[in-house]
């Protein structure tokens, strides 16, 4: 009777954490180099490494609690930053922002990973 008890109780957690993630998307993620009015002023794939600050803006839809998302920012596949953003609702705007070395040029990409780090969506572009 134990062992069905904890039988029962493993698949409703991992049948649980399963729907939270398959419910939790990035609807927009886009490079930019400013953000106003809480949406990105452009979209950039290719850019000089001078540009000084890069954004990472991210549209999470599909919480149905309070969670939050991270933004794994990479440099020729060396992290170089992680930052942990609330996400408050189930449609849910919110940005990290990382101050660009004059010298960082290559190959960067920005890992959006939910609370479990699991990657929701991979944002390449090249500095040059």
């Amino acid at each position: 009777m134990r062992r069905l008890l904890l039988l029962v109780l493993s698949v409703t957690l991992l049948w649980s954490g399963a729907a939270f993630a398959a419910t939790l998307q990035v609807a927009q993620g886009v490079i930019t180099t400013q953000v106003v009015n809480r949406m990105p002023v452009d979209e950039i794939q290719n850019y000089a490494a001078s540009v000084g600050k890069l954004y990472c803006f991210t549209r999470i839809v599909g919480a149905t609690e309070d969670t939050s998302v991270t933004h794994v920012w990479m440099l020729n596949d060396h992290e170089v930053a992680r930052v942990t953003l609330p996400v408050r609702s189930s449609d849910w705007r919110t940005w990290s922002s990382k101050t660009i070395p004059a010298d960082a040029k290559g190959q960067w990409q920005v890992k959006v990973l939910d609370a479990r780090g699991d990657i929701l969506k991979t944002i390449k572009f090249t500095l040059k």
